[in-house]
């Protein structure tokens, strides 16, 4: 699984960690997790790099939402998540950005 859900029961957060394989990365050096929740923001903080290569994060998110997002690649090549939620067509490029529902 990409992500994982974690649901607060004293707020209405969800605790949301991303993951990104060593594998879909590509091999990258650096990974950002950009998205509706940091206002696609290029220079956020990237991602933890993990000893066998994998990439995690984890971000809370208001419950009841969907967010956007995709991941940027050494700053350079966009990934998509590919067991995202949903998918919905990207406004600014011909890809589709990546869904997560909590």
């Amino acid at each position: 699984m990409a992500f994982k859900k974690q649901y607060l029961k004293s707020k209405a957060m969800c605790k949301v960690t991303f993951k990104l394989s060593k594998e879909q990365a590509h091999a990258a050096d650096s990974v950002r997790l950009v998205g509706d929740f940091n206002e696609w923001d290029l220079t956020s903080a990237p991602m933890k790099k993990l000893k066998n290569g994998d990439f995690t994060t984890t971000v809370d998110l208001v419950k009841n939402s969907q967010y956007q997002f995709r991941y940027l690649l050494d700053d350079k090549a966009w990934e998509n998540d590919w067991e995202a939620d949903a998918y919905i067509p990207s406004p600014v490029s011909f890809a589709d950005n990546s869904v997560v529902h909590v």
